[in-house]
């Protein structure tokens, strides 16, 4: 493998549909695009999926822009790499930063694959050719909330995840429950809860959800060890996974029953693979999380969703969920409820040239 340049472009386009949390509405996604090329013209890319603002983790749009550019790819630069597995060491280098990382690295494991002639998929390890679709209703409204949960339906979704809180859980889910008896759900806290909220996380006991993810800290395992042992329900972390070692210590703790990998939280995909490796030896729970990507993240997410572990419909949605037009083509769809794993070379989609230079707004080139 020789990288002969890398570009950073910042893109962005509002959501058909504002996505709503305790912490933050977001209407507009802004994302850095990694475009990583080799002396061959093959180009890899990958996605930065921080936010533009800090609120759910510390990484922003123009932090990682900043590391990335000031760090990272100079370091690549001075050390080139041979396979996508020495990327993460070599970044380790530097602490945390893990969707800056991860941008880059899923770059470059999408240009290996290019290189090598084989899906991302199969590189991996993947054994899916399909995997199940789910979806997050993200409102205050319950009877938008309805609404939405009966069109996804329709397109065969098979779970759907609510956002909730102190203030909106028990209004939000009872009603949902009533009306979809048999659906499969999951409730998402993002910390909203405290363990003197036990006695409301104990009350969602009786709606049999498929789990509750992170409902204390950001950064805590001892604490959902506690509450773990308390409720029925499991417990799902996600922001507290960020390293290989918080996985490991969380499983060895008791803090969850199910753990969200979301390949920018933690890094890149050597980690996420590392940490699906781990839950499945353990008999732990795994599905892929989403992050309100474009289409290049969301086809990383799917490459790693075929790994053997993921038995839960992960945040995988149709492009069209979240974009009028997507930077890839074809566009992700949902049929039957369930995603094709494209067997074509790298991430298997193709970039929609046009729609990436309308959404971007900076680039950068960096030659080697």
């Amino acid at each position: 493998m020789k990288i002969k340049e890398i570009t950073l472009r910042i893109i962005s386009q509002p959501l058909k549909a504002p996505f709503t949390t305790h912490l933050e509405t977001v209407t507009n996604r802004e994302c850095i695009i990694v475009e990583v090329k080799n002396d061959a013209g093959i180009t890899g890319y990958g996605e930065v999926v921080a936010f533009s603002s800090p609120w759910y983790t510390e990484e922003t749009v123009q932090t990682a822009f900043h590391m990335l550019k000031e760090f990272f790819i100079p370091l690549i630069k001075k050390q080139p790499v041979q396979h996508p597995e020495e990327v993460t060491s070599l970044l380790d280098k530097y602490r945390r930063n893990q969707m800056a990382k991860a941008g880059l690295e899923t770059a470059i494991w999408d240009l290996y694959a290019k290189e090598k002639q084989i899906s991302l998929s199969c590189l991996l390890g993947g054994v899916k050719t399909a995997i199940p679709a789910g979806v997050v209703v993200a409102t205050n409204s319950i009877e938008d909330a309805i609404r939405q949960i009966e069109a996804f339906l329709e397109d065969g979704y098979q779970r759907v995840k609510l956002k909730i809180s102190p203030e909106h859980d028990l209004d939000l889910i009872e009603p949902i429950r009533a009306r979809f008896p048999s659906l499969p759900i999951m409730a998402d806290a993002n910390s909203a809860y405290c363990l003197g909220d036990i006695h409301r996380l104990k009350a969602l006991d009786e709606f049999g959800l498929m789990m509750i993810e992170q409902p204390l800290a950001h950064d805590d395992i001892i604490e959902h060890a506690r509450l773990q042992k308390e409720i029925a329900t499991p417990i799902c972390l996600d922001e507290s996974i960020v390293t290989y070692e918080d996985a490991r210590k969380a499983i060895e703790l008791g803090s969850c029953r199910v753990i969200n990998i979301k390949i920018g939280r933690v890094g890149g995909l050597q980690t996420a693979k590392r940490i699906h490796d781990l839950a499945l030896a353990q008999g732990v729970q795994v599905w892929v999380g989403g992050m309100l990507e474009f289409g290049i993240s969301r086809a990383h997410n799917i490459a790693l969703a075929s790994l053997p572990g993921f038995t839960i419909p992960g945040d995988i949605s149709a492009s069209s969920r979240y974009w009028e037009e997507d930077i890839t083509v074809p566009e992700v769809t949902v049929k039957k409820g369930l995603i094709e794993v494209p067997t074509g070379h790298g991430i298997g989609f193709a970039i929609n040239e046009k729609r990436l230079q309308q959404c971007t707004i900076y680039q950068e080139k960096f030659v080697f």
